[in-house]
C-alpha cells in the first residue's frame, strides 16, 4: 500500500472516486406476504433498516420532499423550498439538551455512520447532476441563429451535450480553477512570503474537558473536533488578513490546514534579520522561556530519527524523508536556488525525548507568537521563487486523499502451513475518514482565498455560449437570449456608462467594480476588493486566443471594434490586432520556408505545406503568409486546367488562380476535419465551387470502388480461420440486421486481427455501406484501411474527464457520417484511458437519440462497435499513476465493459506459413515464450518483483561500448536511454551536422495576465524536457532517420510515430522521405510549429517553435507498439518499468533470429536476467 493511514479509524474506501454508475444503495425486505421491497437511501426506513442500533425505535430517517418550517408550498423560483439530504443529516447530529444523543455514544460505529451519510450525500448529489445533464445542451447564439433560419425548430437537435460545472471538491475542473485562481492572487500580490500548516491538536482544553465528562475519546466524535478546529482556524484567519488555505485530511484522524501568506511591505522577508523576526528554528532556554520551551518541546520537535531511530516511519531507505537531523549554523541564510537554511545553534539545549537527547537540529520551524497562542503544532516557513510552485500545487490545491488497498485471498497448503496468496487486486481507492466527512457534512470551506477572484469570461461576436434544455424550440431559445447581456457585454455597456472605468483593462475591472448576476450589470464597487482573471484559451481556438491577448491590455473598451483598434487603426481580425500590438512571432520563417521548397518540390507538395502549417496554428498571420506565397502554391493551376479541359490555349486571371488554389487547399483541409473558414482572415473559394465538397468526409466514405473491394473481400475471406469467422459472422450479423453490438477483440501480435479488419472493411464497402476505422495510435491507424487516429476522428479533447463529451456538434457533417455508419472499428485500444471510449459513449448517444429515442439507452448510441487489442501490451499511460491507477484507467474497468462481447483469436497465423517443420516450430516455441512474459507466466518471484532469465543466445556481450554492439533497430524503456543513443549514434555518422534551436516563449494568453514572467526565464523554458515535446537543441544529418512526435497531416500518412529520412536541411525546412506506414516513398516538407505540452505537472502553459521530430536510431517500447521490425536490439540498461513494455519489445519481430537483447543493469547480480512488469489483475475481466 501507499500512503498508508496511521490512526485506528474507520473509513470509507471508495474505488476510483464517486461515479455515474453508483445509483446509490438499498435494502431487500420481505413483507409479511411474502414479496420483496426494495429500500433504496431515500426511503425513511432506510436508516433504522441499515443501522438498528443507532435508531432502536425505529425513527424515520431522510425522505425527499421534507419542506422548511413555516414556508409555503409550492416552487419559488431561485429558492430551494425543501430540506437537502445534508441539511437533514446536519439536523439529526446536532446535539440537544433534552434529548439522549444515542448516535454520538456509539464511538465506532458513529464514524461509520458519518463516512456512509456523506458518501450518500456525493452520490446522489452526483445522480442529480448527471440526470440533469443529460437533458441539457449547449450551443452558441450564432449557430442556433442558423438552424432557426433553416427550419430546424428542435433544439435536442443541435448543439452538444454540455458539462455542468463539478459539484465535487477535488474534481479536475474544480482544481484547475483553485490553481488558475493562486496564479492570478500571485500575479496581483507577486510572491507568497510565508507557509504555514496548522494541525488539530487532540489535546487542546475543550477536548480534554469534554473527554473527562462524556468518556468517549475525541478521535471517536469527529463532529466535536472539527468544530472546535474551525473555531481556532476562524480565530488564526482573523489575525491574517491576505492569503488563502486549504483543508486536509490525511489518514492521521485529525484535520490541518495549509495557508501561503502574504505580508505588507514594511514586513517583506528582504534579511534574514526579518526571516529571524518570523521563523526561528531553535530551542528556547527553558530557564528565560519555560512555557515556550514545553510548547516547542511537545508540538515541534521532528523524530528522532535517522541513526537515533531508524525504524521512524519519516524513514525512507535509510535516510529520512524530511532531510532530519539539519546541520548546526550560527546564522540564517539562503542557498544558490534561494531556500532558506535556518539559524541552528549549538547552545546545549536539548530534550529527551525516548531516552534520546534532541538538539536544535531536530526542531520544526515556528513562529513563537502563534505556538503559544494556539498551543499545536503549526509549522511556519520561509516562500521562495522555487518552492512557491510546490506549495500552491502541491498542498494548497491538491485533490482529495487516495490510497492503495491490496485485497487478497489466502488459504494453508498442506502440512506445511505456507500462506499462498491465489488472487490478489489492487485497488485505487479515494480515502475518506470520518474528520473530512463531518467537515463536508457542516459544508464548512475546504479551500479558501482571499480577496476573491472574480472568473471573467469572453466570448467572440455573437458566439455567446447558451444553455437551453432538449424540449426546448430553437426559436425559443434564440429569441430569449438573442437581446440578453452577457458579463463580457455588459463590461463593454459599463464603460459606456461610468467614466472611471474606461482606464481599466477588463482583467482589473473587479477591482473598482461588481458585477450583479441579477441584472446582468457591472456597478461601482462600494467595499471590498477582488482580482479578476480571465479564463485559458488554447491557440488553437484561433480568434478567442487572439481577443484574450487584447484584453490583458485593451482598456475603456467599449465594442468588439474598440477590442480590435491599435493606435486609432480597427483591424478586421483580433489577430491582426494582436500582430499589430507585437504580440505574435513573425511568420516571415513560414514564408522563408515555402519560397525555400519552390526550388525543390511541386505546388502540390507546398500546399501540403502550407496546409500542415494551418493544422498546427503555428501561423500569427496566415492571410499575410497566403498573399506573399500564393503564386507558389498555384503554380500548377493553370497546367492542370489546361489539361483537364483539353484546352491549351487556356489562360486565367489571378483572382481565378488563387481561387482554384483555395479550393485544393480546402479540400486538403476537409480531409482533415478543417476549412478555411475556421482560419479568421483567410478567403474563401466561391461557394458554387465548395458546396459540392460541404461533407467531403461523407463523399471519402462512399467513393471505394466496390468492384475490386468485393474482389477482394472474396479473396480473403476463404483465409480466414474458424475464430475469424465467428468474429466476421457475429459483426456481419448485427449490421445486416441493424442491431446494436459490442465486440473486444482479443489475441496477440499475429492473430491476425488486422486482417479480419480489413476483411470486414472490404465487405461492407463493397456494398456501399460506411466503416469507420480508427487506432488509438497515429501508426496504428495506418495499417488500417482509411484509417484515421481516433482522437482526431472523433474529435476527443486532450484532457478527459468523467465528464467529457466529444467535441462533435450534433448538426455537423460529422455527426451526419456518425449517424449513418454501419461499423466503427477501433484499434489498439487496451492503450486508451477508458474515458474517451465513455466520452464517445456519451457524444454517440446523443447524436443517435434523433435517430431513435431507444438510442440514448444503448451503448454508443446503438452503434455496432468492434474494439481491439491485446491486453499484454503496454496500458493507458499515467503521469505518476500507481499500478491500480493504470489498471483503473482501462478500458475493462469502465462501465461499457459488462455490455462487451470478448472474442478471442488464439491462433497465430504466422505458423500458417509454409515453414520447414523445424523453422516451424521454432517459430511456436518463440511464440509461447513471448505470451508467457507478456501473462506473467514465466519468471521467477524476488522480492515481489517478477524476473525473467534471457535464453543466452539472445543476448549480447557487453564490451566497453554497448551501443556499439548492437546492429540493429534499438529499442528502450526510457526517454532517457533513448537521447542517448540516439545522440551517440548521429555523432559518429559523417556529414555535415546541422543544429536547430527552438524558440520558447509563455503562451501568449498567459504571459500578459495569471503568470509572472519574471518568474521564468527563457533558459529555464529551454531546459524543460517532457514526453511528446522536441528538445530545445535538435542535431541532424543527412541521410539520418527521425520519427514524428505530433499529428500534422493524418490523412496524408504524417501521424505521431510515422518514421522518415532527412533528404535535405534547410534553414526554415527539413525534406524527408516516409519510410513507414502507407505512404511509404512519399517526400514530404516540413518546418517548425509551435506547440504547447499537455504536461499537468507544468504550472503554466508555454510553448516551443521546433521541427516536431526527434531522431530515430532508437525508439521508446511505448512509440514502437504498433510496428513490425525485421531486426530490433533491445537496450536494457534499466529494467521495463511498466506493464506489457518488456512484451512489447520482444514481439516487435516476427521470428526469433530478428531479436537481440543486450543487458547492461548494474543493479543486477545475474547478467542474464531481467525484470518483467505484469499487472496481471487486468486479465481477470477479460
Amino acid at each position: 500500500m501507499y500512503s498508508a493511514p496511521s490512526c485506528d479509524e474507520v473509513a470509507a474506501l471508495i474505488v476510483g472516486d464517486f461515479d455515474s454508475s453508483d445509483h446509490g444503495r438499498d435494502i431487500i425486505v420481505r413483507s409479511t406476504a411474502g414479496r420483496l421491497q426494495r429500500i433504496y437511501e431515500t426511503h425513511a426506513l432506510y436508516w433504522p433498516l441499515q443501522y438498528p442500533l443507532l435508531f432502536p425505535y425505529g425513527e424515520d430517517g431522510y425522505q425527499l420532499n421534507i419542506g422548511y418550517r413555516g414556508q409555503q408550498s409550492g416552487y419559488i423560483p431561485g429558492r430551494r423550498t425543501r430540506v437537502s439530504l445534508r441539511e437533514f443529516i446536519c439536523f439529526r447530529l446536532q446535539i440537544r439538551e433534552h434529548e439522549d444523543g444515542i448516535i454520538h455514544k456509539c464511538r465506532r460505529l458513529f464514524q461509520q455512520f458519518v463516512v456512509d451519510c456523506f458518501t450518500m450525500i456525493e452520490s446522489q448529489r452526483l445522480y442529480e447532476i448527471r440526470m440533469k445533464q443529460s437533458t441539457i445542451r449547449g450551443e452558441v447564439l450564432q449557430g442556433i441563429e442558423e438552424a432557426m433560419r433553416r427550419g430546424d425548430d428542435e433544439a435536442s437537435s443541435i448543439g452538444t451535450r454540455i458539462i455542468l460545472p463539478s459539484s465535487f471538491i477535488g474534481g479536475k475542473r474544480y482544481m484547475f480553477n483553485r490553481c488558475q485562481d493562486a496564479m492570478a492572487i500571485c500575479k496581483h500580490f507577486g510572491y507568497p512570503d510565508l507557509f504555514l500548516t496548522i494541525t488539530c491538536n487532540p489535546n487542546w482544553p475543550e477536548f480534554q474537558r469534554f473527554t473527562e465528562r462524556e468518556r468517549i475519546p475525541i478521535a471517536d466524535r469527529p463532529d466535536i473536533s472539527c468544530r472546535v478546529f474551525h473555531a481556532k482556524l476562524k480565530c488564526l484567519l482573523s489575525d491574517l488578513k491576505e492569503g488563502m488555505y486549504t483543508i486536509e485530511f490525511q489518514k492521521r484522524g485529525l484535520p490541518h490546514a495549509h495557508m501561503l501568506l502574504w505580508l505588507n511591505g514594511e514586513s517583506n522577508l528582504q534579511s534574514v534579520e526579518i526571516v529571524d523576526e518570523f521563523i526561528c528554528a531553535e530551542l528556547p532556554n527553558p530557564q528565560k522561556f519555560p512555557s515556550l520551551y514545553n510548547v516547542v518541546t511537545k508540538y515541534m520537535i521532528h523524530g528522532p530519527c535517522g541513526a537515533l531511530r531508524p525504524s521512524s516511519p519519516c524513514m525512507k531507505d535509510g535516510k529520512c524523508s524530511k532531510f532530519y537531523p539539519k546541520r548546526f549554523v550560527d546564522q540564517t541564510s539562503f542557498d544558490e536556488d534561494g531556500y532558506p537554511i535556518y539559524r541552528r545553534r549549538n547552545m546545549g539545549v536539548t530534550v529527551k525525548i525516548n531516552d534520546v537527547d534532541i538538539d536544535n537540529r531536530f526542531v520544526v520551524p515556528y513562529n513563537p507568537l502563534l505556538l503559544m497562542k494556539y498551543q499545536a503544532h503549526i509549522n511556519l516557513e520561509f516562500c521562495n521563487k522555487s518552492n512557491v510552485i510546490k506549495y500552491l500545487f502541491k498542498y494548497v490545491n491538491k485533490g482529495p486523499n487516495r490510497v492503495t488497498a491490496t485485497v487478497g485471498e489466502r488459504y494453508d497448503v498442506g502440512e506445511s502451513s505456507q500462506v499462498v496468496d491465489e488472487i490478489k487486486q489492487y485497488y485505487d481507492c479515494r480515502y475518506l475518514s470520518p474528520s473530512e466527512s463531518m467537515w463536508r457534512i457542516f459544508a464548512y470551506d475546504i479551500h479558501q482565498r482571499w480577496p476573491s477572484v472574480q472568473r471573467l469570461t469572453f466570448h467572440l461576436p455573437n458566439q455567446q455560449h447558451v444553455v437551453f434544455d432538449d424540449a426546448d424550440s430553437t426559436t425559443h431559445v434564440y429569441l430569449r437570449n438573442k437581446d440578453l447581456l452577457t458579463m463580457f457585454t455588459s463590461w463593454m455597456m459599463a464603460n459606456r456608462r461610468f467614466t472611471e472605468g474606461r482606464s481599466l483593462t477588463y482583467v482589473e475591472y473587479p477591482g473598482k467594480f461588481v458585477y450583479c448576476l441579477k441584472s446582468r450589470e457591472w456597478k461601482p464597487r462600494q467595499r471590498g476588493f477582488s482580482i479578476g482573471r480571465l479564463s485559458f484559451a488554447h491557440p488553437s481556438s484561433s480568434e478567442l486566443f487572439y481577443m484574450r491577448m487584447l484584453l490583458n491590455v485593451q482598456r475603456g473598451c467599449t465594442s468588439f471594434r474598440s477590442i480590435r483598434t491599435v493606435n486609432g487603426v480597427t483591424y478586421d481580425t483580433f489577430q491582426e490586432a494582436c500582430s499589430a500590438m507585437g504580440f505574435l512571432i513573425d511568420d516571415n520563417e513560414y514564408v522563408s520556408a515555402i519560397k525555400e521548397v519552390a526550388e525543390l518540390a511541386s505546388a502540390a507538395q507546398l500546399r501540403r505545406l502550407f496546409v500542415i502549417l494551418l493544422l498546427s496554428g503555428s501561423m500569427g498571420r496566415p492571410l499575410s503568409v497566403w498573399e506573399q506565397t500564393w503564386a507558389y502554391l498555384s503554380d500548377d493551376i493553370l497546367y492542370r486546367r489546361r489539361h483537364e479541359l483539353q484546352y491549351p490555349d487556356l489562360t486565367m486571371s489571378q483572382d481565378e488562380l488563387q481561387t482554384f488554389g483555395l479550393l485544393e487547399i480546402e479540400k486538403l483541409l476537409q480531409s482533415n476535419g478543417k476549412s478555411l473558414r475556421n482560419y479568421a482572415g483567410m478567403p474563401v473559394p466561391d461557394n458554387s465551387l465548395v458546396s459540392q465538397f460541404s461533407n467531403l468526409m461523407l463523399l471519402r466514405e462512399l467513393q471505394y470502388d466496390t468492384v475490386s473491394l468485393s474482389r477482394e473481400h472474396d479473396a480473403n475471406i476463404l483465409k480466414l480461420n474458424e475464430e475469424q469467422r465467428v468474429v466476421y459472422d457475429k459483426v456481419i450479423d448485427c449490421v445486416s440486421n441493424k442491431r446494436h453490438g459490442f465486440f473486444f477483440v482479443y489475441g496477440f501480435g499475429g492473430t491476425g486481427k488486422t486482417f479480419l479488419y480489413r476483411v470486414l472493411s472490404a465487405r461492407l464497402r463493397s456494398e456501399k455501406k460506411i466503416v469507420i476505422n480508427v487506432a488509438s495510435s497515429g501508426i496504428a491507424s495506418l495499417l488500417l484501411p482509411g484509417g484515421k487516429t481516433a482522437h482526431s476522428m472523433f474529435n476527443i479533447p486532450v484532457e478527459i474527464t468523467e465528464d467529457t463529451v466529444c467535441r462533435i456538434k450534433k448538426d455537423s457533417p460529422k455527426a451526419e457520417v456518425f449517424r449513418i455508419a454501419d461499423l466503427i472499428i477501433w484499434d489498439e485500444a487496451p492503450m486508451t484511458n477508458k474515458l474517451a471510449f465513455e466520452a464517445l459513449d456519451r457524444t454517440l448517444r446523443d447524436i443517435m437519440v434523433s435517430v431513435s429515442d431507444r438510442n440514448k439507452n444503448l451503448p454508443f448510441g446503438g452503434k455496432v462497435v468492434v474494439l481491439g487489442g491485446d491486453f499484454r501490451q503496454v496500458l493507458p499511460v499515467i503521469p505518476k499513476g500507481s499500478r491500480a491507477e493504470i489498471v483503473m484507467a482501462s478500458i475493462n474497468s469502465s462501465v461499457l465493459w459488462k455490455y462487451c462481447e470478448v472474442l478471442r483469436l488464439t491462433k497465430n497465423m504466422r505458423l500458417g506459413i509454409r515453414f520447414e517443420q523445424s523453422t516451424a516450430q521454432e517459430l511456436r516455441l518463440f511464440s509461447d515464450w513471448i505470451l508467457q512474459i507478456g501473462e506473467g507466466h514465466c519468471g521467477t518471484v524476488v522480492n515481489e518483483k517478477l524476473f525473467v532469465d534471457i535464453p543466452s543466445d539472445l543476448i549480447i556481450p557487453v564490451l566497453e561500448n554497448p551501443v556499439e554492439d548492437i546492429d540493429r533497430a534499438i529499442l528502450a524503456p526510457t526517454v532517457e536511454n533513448i537521447e542517448e543513443i540516439n545522440n551517440y549514434i548521429v555523432e559518429l555518422l559523417p556529414g555535415e551536422e546541422k543544429n536547430y534551436l527552438s524558440a520558447d516563449s509563455i503562451c501568449g494568453s498567459d504571459a500578459y495576465s495569471d503568470v509572472d514572467v519574471d518568474w521564468i526565464t527563457v533558459e529555464f523554458l529551454n531546459q524543460i524536457r517532457c514526453s511528446g515535446l522536441p528538445n530545445h537543441l535538435l542535431k541532424l544529418k543527412i541521410g539520418v532517420p527521425i520519427i514524428l512526435l505530433r499529428n500534422i497531416d493524418p490523412a496524408g500518412g504524417l501521424c505521431n510515430g510515422t518514421r522518415l529520412v532527412v533528404r535535405d536541411l534547410g534553414t526554415n525546412v527539413i525534406g524527408a522521405d516516409i519510410v513507414s506506414g502507407s505512404n511509404v516513398g512519399d517526400k514530404v516538407f516540413i518546418t517548425r510549429m509551435s506547440m504547447i505540452p499537455s504536461d499537468t505537472v507544468i504550472p503554466f502553459k508555454f510553448q516551443r517553435r521546433q521541427f516536431s521530430v526527434s531522431l530515430s536510431f532508437a525508439m521508446t517500447i511505448n512509440k514502437s507498439q504498433g510496428q513490425t521490425l525485421s531486426m530490433v536490439g533491445l537496450f536494457l540498461r534499466r529494467p521495463v518499468f511498466s506493464h506489457g513494455q518488456l512484451y512489447v519489445a520482444l514481439s516487435r519481430v516476427r521470428n526469433r533470429n530478428g531479436l537481440k537483447i543486450l543487458l547492461c543493469d548494474e543493479g543486477l547480480d545475474d547478467a542474464g536476467r531481467t525484470e518483467n512488469v505484469v499487472f496481471k489483475e487486468v486479465f481477470d475481466k477479460v
